[in-house]
């Protein structure tokens, strides 16, 4: 396969992924249990299905011993991102957590610059701006899901830096173990705050059969395949173009959502209006960012 080919069936890969984990916020609203608890099932069970496919592929359970203390770090912040995004969606609706979760380009152009040692540019500022003038449409139209807002929000910001830290760390490590151990460090810390919290109880283990099914396709389609296909990606991507990408999942979501549940996840016109102003923000940062490159690739098709 030619550069270009390999390029665009990275692009297209991530497409789909962004689509599956749009299908993941529907899910979150049709698992009837509460967000702590579905994550600790999704990340448990994850963690179970990628040691089979280690097992299955005969792979390397090795971790360098100085990258642990990173992967503790970013499997706490992914846990507390699923958490802080299903307790979002939970208190409010699939659109509106998804819309505010796009916000997310927004807070990796401050997170990135901190890592790669560049300069934040007066641009994204003026950007950032103006997703927040859209967000706030968006609460003056919709009081009713403040905290599913503030949630979508924190959630976003999680979201950045993980996946500005992956960018850094898939480097240097295995995709397959990143994956593997960023998972079970997140479930050990989600367990550990249930234990304290005395959740475990014969309750929390008697979920409803539908319950079940969708939390096997959420953690071994959405999450297990996702997840390790995500972590590769960033190997040939920048976790600016990840994150840029994964704001299309508002788009798939807000459809899937309306397919799915109906006049549940019909909005006014406001929080349409809002919602037009951070994607549209989000891409038109993405057209600026590449303009360089779009320039020189013109020149090179005219010099040829």
């Amino acid at each position: 396969m030619s550069r270009q080919g390999s390029k665009l069936h990275h692009y297209l890969h991530l497409h789909f992924i962004v689509f599956i984990w749009g299908f993941t916020a529907i899910l979150g609203k049709l698992i009837s249990i509460e967000a702590i608890a579905l994550v600790w099932y999704r990340m448990l069970l994850a963690v179970f299905f990628i040691a089979i496919y280690f097992v299955w592929k005969k792979k390397t359970f090795s971790l360098d011993k100085k990258a642990i203390l990173k992967f503790v770090f970013l499997g706490i912040v992914i846990a507390l991102h699923w958490i802080t995004f299903f307790k979002a969606i939970k208190v409010s609706n699939v659109s509106v957590a998804l819309v505010t979760m796009s916000t997310g380009a927004f807070f990796t152009s401050f997170i990135e610059p901190f890592f790669f040692k560049r300069r934040i540019k007066p641009v994204e500022i003026l950007l950032g701006c103006i997703v927040v003038f859209g967000l706030y449409i968006i609460f003056n139209f919709e009081t009713q899901y403040t905290w599913g807002i503030i949630y979508a929000l924190i959630s976003s910001l999680l979201s950045a830096l993980f996946s500005v830290l992956n960018g850094l760390y898939v480097k240097k490590h295995d995709a397959n173990v990143i994956s593997f151990y960023q998972l079970l460090f997140g479930v050990l810390f989600v367990t550990v705050f249930l234990g304290v919290q005395g959740k475990f109880t014969i309750e929390f283990f008697q979920l409803p059969a539908m319950d079940w099914l969708w939390l096997f396709v959420l953690s071994s389609f959405c999450t297990a395949y996702a997840f390790i296909a995500s972590v590769k990606l960033m190997k040939h991507l920048t976790p600016y173009t990840i994150m840029l990408t994964i704001n299309l999942e508002p788009v798939y979501a807000i459809i899937l959502a309306l397919i799915v549940f109906g006049e549940k996840e019909e909005m006014n016109s406001g929080f349409y209006l809002g919602a037009v102003i951070v994607l549209g923000v989000v891409l038109l940062n993405g057209v600026i960012k590449n303009a360089g490159k779009i320039k020189n690739k013109i020149k090179k098709v005219a010099d040829f």
